[in-house]
């Protein structure tokens, strides 16, 4: 049996709660209000979930954005290099992630708790 890990964000939490040398599962809550990190991954490839809540992604930058809204059942694969942004404007939201296990490969174009590199 594996332990999960509980990290604490500034917008919420996360659980890791599946790290092999292959993947990782986490379980991400966004506080109502919070955005993550506008971002993206060199080699990170991730597919999330919406368990509960209606999550707003920004897909690109600048004026190039794309407002996506996933609601509760819905899922969205991101690719290296894909910018985004997860929010949750209207209420706390929960995500399922499981991505390849490149943690520490976030650049951070964009941050409200300034994070950015």
């Amino acid at each position: 049996m594996q332990t999960k890990r509980v990290i604490t964000k500034p917008w919420g939490h996360e659980v890791i709660w599946a790290e092999t040398k292959d993947y990782v599962g986490k379980v991400l809550t966004i506080k109502e209000g919070h955005k993550l990190s506008r971002q993206y991954h060199r080699t990170k490839e991730e597919t999330i979930y919406v368990v509960y809540g209606t999550l707003h992604m920004e897909i690109g930058q600048g004026e190039d954005i794309e407002k996506v809204q996933l609601s509760r059942g819905y899922n969205f694969h991101i690719t290296p290099g894909l910018v985004h942004r997860f929010c949750a404007p209207y209420g706390d939201v929960e995500l399922m992630e499981v991505s390849t296990p490149y943690l520490d490969d976030v650049v951070r174009l964009e941050d409200d708790y300034k994070r950015v590199e």
